[in-house]
């Protein structure tokens, strides 16, 4: 018997199957998953579909939303696998976020096509700034930045100016819980690399030694430490990046870290302040990263796919990214047009520092609540 979680991917599945069957026999569909928010299947169906259908006659595209249902994109690719071992039809074409090496074994089975100019001819545009592998894609990023009402200061520049006008305007900044969203948690991880000499290659998943690492980490806890009584609320913090997005809309504080797609889509749609702008440090970046998309070297339609992934790196796609979903453009920015970059020039990052997974975030969020927000209840 079939349980609801397979019950649904196979209605998925079904729905993918019927589309293809159903469209007029002269157009090739291909099939997208997508585990991702409303607000990029939207984009994909709303902007991306009926641009690429226009620059590629002959060729559209399904989108199966699969956040929600079993392991997202993860039952589709696991489902590739086997099509490849059994020699049968996978049902997909493109994974439009999704890291191969979730699925164990699948690189090694060469499930996954290599991309390389010779096929997707815009990977020459690629963002320096995005790690890449030849069988992953960096098409869309975002990076945590700084929202800050202009009418009330100046940009901030260096981590030190948070800190500074914070001290001078008491109740007037915060920043999310580390364990409650990305904004937060990468505000915190920014101060544990001013602490540690702004060298995130300090912190790697094969240097975690538990002594070491919290000989590092206070050095972070005393500077959020002196910095609490400052905070709004003397320390409450937000439970998430959305609530702290609430707070800098009602006017409750000036300046907030946040997502840089949620913070710019908010501004695009009016829902922050006009005097509210966003802007990266100068010193060093706040953490951020990119989505990937995979292909399948078994889909169904691999040359629509190719096609698909190379329109997708065209500047007029990543500049929709900009646009439509406040994402950061995966080619560099000096492939987009002029006008864009001279507009985003205050976000535009040289680098994007990225920190370890595992025990490192646990020693972040474990830390954090030992040592700054001893006054609140981890929930």
């Amino acid at each position: 018997m079939l349980n609801r979680r397979h019950f649904l991917i196979a209605t998925a599945s079904a729905t993918a199957l019927s589309a293809r069957m159903s469209f007029a026999q002269d157009t090739k569909m291909l099939q997208v998953f997508i585990d991702g928010d409303t607000n990029i299947s939207n984009w994909w169906n709303d902007i991306i579909k009926p641009a690429f259908e226009a620059a590629h006659p002959g060729y559209s595209f399904n989108v199966t939303i699969t956040r929600g249902v079993g392991d997202g994109n993860a039952t589709i690719a696991q489902r590739a696998l086997a099509a490849m071992q059994s020699g049968t039809d996978p049902q997909v074409d493109y994974f439009e976020e999704f890291e191969p090496a979730k699925i164990a074994g699948s690189i090694e089975a060469g499930l996954w096509q290599e991309l390389t100019t010779a096929n997707v001819p815009n990977l020459s545009m690629i963002n320096p700034a995005a790690p890449d592998t030849p069988i992953r894609m960096p098409y869309r990023g975002s990076q945590v930045l700084i929202a800050y009402d202009s009418a009330k200061m100046d940009a901030p520049k260096t981590f030190a100016d948070i800190v500074a006008w914070a001290k001078a305007n008491p109740g007037r900044f915060t920043y999310g819980r580390p364990d409650k969203g990305g904004s937060g948690s990468n505000f915190v991880i920014r101060a544990i690399h001013e602490a540690n000499g702004r060298d995130p290659a300090a912190f790697t998943k094969a240097n975690f030694e538990a002594a070491k690492a919290e000989e590092m980490l206070q050095k972070a806890w005393a500077l959020l430490k002196d910095l609490h009584p400052f905070t709004f609320g003397e320390g409450t913090y937000p439970a998430g990046n959305t609530p702290a997005l609430q707070l800098l809309a009602q006017g409750a504080v000036d300046m907030i870290p946040a997502w840089s797609d949620q913070a710019l889509q908010a501004m695009n749609q009016g829902v922050l302040p006009e005097t509210i702008k966003v802007a990266q440090l100068q010193d060093l970046a706040l953490c951020g990263g990119f989505a990937y998309s995979a292909i399948p070297a078994n889909a169904t339609d691999l040359d629509g796919a190719l096609k698909l992934a190379n329109f997708m790196l065209s500047a007029e796609m990543q500049t929709s990214c900009v646009r439509e979903i406040g994402g950061f453009p995966g080619i560099s920015w000096d492939n987009l047009p002029p006008e864009l970059k001279a507009e985003y020039i205050d976000v535009i990052p040289v680098s994007i520092p990225t920190y370890p997974s595992g025990d490192w975030q646990t020693a972040k969020n474990d830390g954090w609540y030992k040592n700054v927000a001893t006054n609140l209840v981890r929930e």
